[in-house]
C-alpha cells in the first residue's frame, strides 16, 4: 500500500491523455461513418434508406458495451484477435456513427425546403447542391447538438476499461487499490471530467447562441 502523490497524480494525468486520444480516434471515424449514414438516410433510393436506417436502430438499441464485447470477445471466437485499443475505438465509432447519423440527417431535413428548390433552379447538380447550399445551413444547426454529445463520448469512454484498456476511469480505480485514499483519488478523476467536459458544454451552448441553430432559418 502506497500513498496518493505526484507520481499517482502523473498516472491519472496520462491516462486522461489516452482519454482524449480514444474520443478523437472514435469522433473522427465515428464523424466519417456517420456523415456516409447521414446521406444514405436522405437518399431517393429505398434500399439504400433502409440499409442505413436499419443499421442506425441495431447500434442504438443496443448499449454501446454489448457493441464492445462483441468486438473484443465476440471476434475472438472467429480467430480475430483485436487489442483493446483498436477494438475500444472501433467500438467507440461506431456507436458514434449511429448517433451522429442521426443528428446530422436532422440538421439537414431541418434546412427549409425552399433552399432546395432556388438551388434547382439554378440548375445545380446534387452534388453541388449539398455542397454550396444545404450543407453549410446543416453545419450551423448541427454543431451545437454535435459538440454537446461529444461531452457524453468523452464520459463514454470509461466502459472501454472491462477489456484491459487503462483509461482515466481505470487508472482511478488502479491507483485507489493501491493508495485506498478514495476521496482524494477519486475527486481527482472527477476534476479531470469536469476539466475536459465542462469547457465542451459552454462550448455547445456558445455555438448554439452565435449561430442562432435554435431559430427557424
Amino acid at each position: 500500500m502506497t500513498t496518493f502523490g505526484w507520481p499517482e497524480a502523473l498516472f491519472l494525468f496520462r491516462a486522461a491523455g489516452w482519454t482524449l486520444l480514444l474520443t478523437a480516434i472514435a469522433f473522427l471515424i465515428g464523424g466519417l461513418l456517420g456523415g456516409v449514414l447521414a446521406i444514405m438516410r436522405l437518399s431517393r433510393i429505398r434500399i439504400v434508406r433502409r440499409i442505413a436506417a436499419t443499421y442506425i436502430l441495431v447500434i442504438q438499441s443496443i448499449p454501446v458495451l454489448m457493441v464492445l464485447f462483441m468486438s473484443y470477445y465476440g471476434l475472438s471466437l472467429f480467430g480475430v484477435e483485436l487489442p483493446p485499443f483498436l477494438a475500444a475505438s472501433a467500438s467507440l465509432a461506431i456507436y458514434v456513427s449511429a448517433y451522429l447519423a442521426e443528428i446530422w440527417r436532422g440538421s439537414i431535413e431541418s434546412v427549409p425546403f425552399q433552399q432546395w428548390e432556388a438551388s434547382a433552379s439554378l440548375a445545380h447538380s446534387p452534388a453541388q447542391t449539398y455542397r454550396h447550399v444545404i450543407l453549410p445551413q446543416a453545419v450551423r444547426i448541427s454543431l451545437p447538438p454535435t459538440v454537446g454529445f461529444l461531452v457524453q463520448l468523452v464520459k463514454n469512454t470509461s466502459i472501454v476499461s472491462v477489456v484491459g484498456f487503462v483509461e482515466l476511469a481505470r487508472a482511478g480505480q488502479l491507483v485507489n487499490n493501491a493508495t485506498f485514499d478514495s476521496f482524494r483519488v477519486f475527486g481527482l478523476v472527477a476534476l479531470i471530467y469536469f476539466a475536459i467536459c465542462f469547457p465542451l458544454s459552454r462550448l455547445s451552448r456558445h455555438l448554439e447562441k452565435v449561430m442562432n441553430a435554435s431559430r427557424p432559418h
